[in-house]
């Protein structure tokens, strides 16, 4: 049986990919921390500090084919729940001109950050 890579997995192969294949935007792909704390107390202080819960994992600030920037949200490709603050968070996005999306894995990540890029 195949092990299902994590999301964190997807997301740092994702990054690695990204910076090779695109060294013109290398670096430019960046991961939105909202994972990034663990406790309460460490919770209370980013969020005071502006983190805000469902913001997309990642974000491509390249503007192409009439959006200001790329926003992807990364899910495992089997299981991952898209929350609802997450789904606002990607509606509201798209309402302001970026491409807000949810990738299930690298593949799907990888194929539409190429779709985005070449137009």
């Amino acid at each position: 049986m195949t092990k299902i890579p994590t999301e964190h997995e997807e997301q740092k192969a994702l990054i690695t990919w990204f910076d090779m294949a695109f060294p013109a935007h290398k670096g430019r792909l960046f991961a939105v921390p909202n994972g990034a704390y663990k406790s309460r107390s460490a919770a209370s202080h980013y969020m005071r500090e502006g983190l805000r819960s469902g913001v997309p994992d990642l974000m491509l600030p390249v503007a192409r084919g009439g959006y200001h920037g790329l926003f992807i949200e990364m899910k495992r490709q089997k299981g991952g729940v898209v929350s609802p603050v997450q789904r606002d968070w990607i509606e509201y996005l798209n309402a302001q001109g970026y491409q807000a999306v949810v990738c299930r894995g690298f593949d799907a990540a990888r194929e539409i950050i190429e779709q985005y890029l070449d137009q």
